[in-house]
């Protein structure tokens, strides 16, 4: 249990360093906590492999995420799926262009839902507190 709640800890060090350290956007920082905080939640979605047939995930294919199931092949596309390479892309933690990056941020809404009661996920407006942000002063004629 220490050993499960260290590693938190540190992947929400890194994720304050990150921020801390970058000028861009924190999207990726972010949806790495979000992925590690569902890890900790005893949330271990297995992103590799179709739940229905336990079949690994193909790039090509559509998945469709079921709660509490993990993701099952579906012909369906809508906010519910992702594709074969998104789900790789989300095991590794890896966000190499903005689909996957708005993809993790759909799944991690997705199954943190059920554990929010409700209440909106506030991870930006949590780490907004510790990211530089410079002030603009008025100039008075």
């Amino acid at each position: 249990m220490v050993h499960h709640i260290l590693h938190y800890f540190f992947d929400y060090l890194s994720c304050l360093q990150i921020l801390a350290a970058s000028e861009h956007t924190p999207e990726f920082a972010l949806r790495r906590f979000e992925l590690a905080l569902l890890s900790y939640l005893g949330y271990g979605v297995d992103f590799l492999h179709c739940a229905g047939s336990g079949e690994p995930v193909s790039d090509t294919m559509t998945y469709r995420y079921r709660e509490e199931k993990g993701f099952i092949g579906s012909l369906v596309v809508d906010q519910l799926s992702f594709t074969g390479k998104q789900l790789k892309a989300l095991a590794s933690r890896e966000f190499p262009d903005a689909d996957t990056l708005k993809a993790a941020k759909r799944f991690t809404r997705l199954a943190l839902k059920p554990y929010l009661g409700g209440k909106p996920l506030k991870s930006r407006e949590l780490f907004r507190q510790f990211t530089y942000s410079p002030v603009v002063q008025n100039k008075q004629s």
